[in-house]
């Protein structure tokens, strides 16, 4: 019993692998309490004028991962995080420049810690059923969070996944148990990315995920 036991451990720990991430080794008198969302992609200021969060079929995609990023963290009551109204009232007075500059501006305009920025890579969505999927959903994405203070980044991590069948690779039974035996849409790949991404960035600021 005890070595199925340890195998499914095993599996399950394994399962995380779609997460890599690096984090500063100086963490600890930084003080990070107010964190603000850049949406994805309008860091590097090539979409200055897209409305963040928008709705629209411009940018859905980023959009998406955004709220997704938004109301995941907006669940734990450890941060701060800043409105997303406040950011898009001051995204507009973030002039062009490296990521680095542009977050550090919208912090010190919405007197935050901490920004979040990132960028999709890419968001395939799956072909066919939960069932009988013909092609699976395929999500890629990077975060990185900037210091105000001190203009450097403190964490970053690349959520990589292209959901698999389980008899293709037996480490997918780490999933099952939050998942279930399904294929599933992009929106629900991004939506479980976001959610290690964020519990991981909260183990790291605070030593609890």
């Amino acid at each position: 019993m005890w070595k199925w036991a340890a195998i499914l451990i095993l599996l399950v720990a394994c399962g995380e692998s779609n997460l890599s991430s690096r984090t500063t080794g100086d963490l600890e008198g930084r003080k990070i309490r107010r964190i603000a969302i850049f949406p994805l992609e309008s860091i590097s200021g090539r979409e200055k004028n897209r409305v963040p969060f928008s709705t629209g079929t411009e940018n859905q995609n980023e959009a998406l991962i955004s709220r997704q990023l938004y109301s995941t963290m907006s669940q734990r009551t450890t941060w701060q995080l800043v409105s997303d109204r406040e950011v898009r009232e001051m995204e507009p007075l973030v002039p062009p420049g490296s990521p680095e500059a542009r977050a550090r501006r919208l912090g010190q305009l919405v007197y935050a810690d901490a920004v979040i920025s990132g960028r999709l890579i890419r968001f395939h969505e799956r072909e066919g059923e939960s069932i009988g999927a013909m092609s699976p959903a395929s999500v890629a994405f990077a975060l990185e969070v900037w210091d105000v203070k001190r203009g450097d980044t403190i964490w970053t991590a690349r959520f990589d996944e292209t959901q698999k069948p389980l008899n293709e690779n037996l480490l997918n039974l780490g999933q099952v148990a939050s998942r279930g035996v399904r294929w599933l849409k992009a929106e629900e790949l991004s939506l479980d990315g976001v959610k290690k991404a964020v519990s991981q960035l909260h183990q790291v600021l605070y030593g609890k995920s």
